[in-house]
């Protein structure tokens, strides 16, 4: 893992506090690492935070259910909306027959200046962050929010060309012409604390934030419980990102997961 400032990367609450302008922000909450990271680092820098959720017509729904249990934990407000991607079908998330694949995080894209379209895998979802952040914009022209807080990456990624910051640009830009609050000098920002950080930096950055990584699901294929299979794309970039940061994975793995016993002997030899 390369080195990075973490100071800079977390903006402390207590300072955030000393501005005269009280900010709030809605965080796009999927129940996985990235999102929790980004609903802690919220924490910290806005005086309030409101997540939001989809149950969009994903495979389980094992992580809305930790979505919810974190909200409720960190003491903010949590809208789950509904709203059926999986109609459109073109994904591996959203239509059950097709086949999520097995991760390979070494070939996975480490930076943003070439998408290869043949690279990106079939568990991209079509226009998916397009739509959860028109609904996170509508939030927050409700609740008089002034940032919008996603948890994309550009280093430690699957190749999602919605992931990238010159889409994230477009789409803030987009949001000020296209709503009441941006065109009577409300401006909103979308927020990308992650997005130049790799996963290993990101779990760095969530434990200093205090988050208790067992709690989040991150799997593309978790059963009903939120177990994970260990060998999905998902999965991979995590495990990566755990040996990255010298953090023993908490992971809680499926009893049939090939990496479960490989995972087990790592945590035990950490803790002697």
């Amino acid at each position: 893992m390369t080195d990075f400032d973490l100071d800079n990367a977390r903006v402390t609450h207590a300072n955030n506090k000393t501005s005269p302008l009280r900010e709030s922000a809605v965080v796009l909450l999927s129940g996985g690492l990235d999102s929790v990271t980004c609903l802690y680092w919220a924490k910290e820098r806005y005086d309030s935070v409101t997540a939001v959720s989809f149950n969009y017509g994903q495979r389980h729904n094992s992580e809305l259910i930790a979505a919810k249990a974190i909200a409720a934990q960190a003491n903010v407000t949590h809208r789950i909306i509904d709203i059926d991607i999986a109609q459109l079908g073109g994904s591996s998330l959203t239509d059950h027959s097709m086949t999520v694949p097995d991760g390979n995080a070494a070939n996975s894209p480490s930076h943003n200046d070439h998408i290869d379209n043949t690279a990106i895998p079939n568990t991209y979802v079509p226009a998916r962050n397009t739509i959860f952040l028109s609904y996170a914009l509508a939030v927050a022209e409700v609740t008089q929010s002034n940032n919008i807080v996603i948890g994309v990456s550009s280093v430690d990624y699957s190749g999602y060309p919605d992931c990238r910051p010159e889409y994230i640009q477009a789409f803030e830009t987009m949001a000020n012409l296209a709503t009441k609050a941006g065109v009577t000098g409300h401006k909103l920002k979308i927020q990308t604390p992650l997005q130049t950080l790799s996963k290993g930096q990101t779990i760095t950055l969530g434990i200093s934030l205090g988050i208790d990584y067992a709690q989040t699901v991150s799997c593309y294929k978790a059963d009903l419980q939120g177990r994970a299979c260990g060998i999905c794309d998902s999965c991979t970039l995590r495990q990566q990102g755990f040996a990255a940061a010298g953090v023993p994975d908490p992971t809680v793995y499926s009893a049939s997961s090939p990496v479960i016993e490989t995972v087990q002997n790592k945590t035990t030899k950490s803790r002697k």
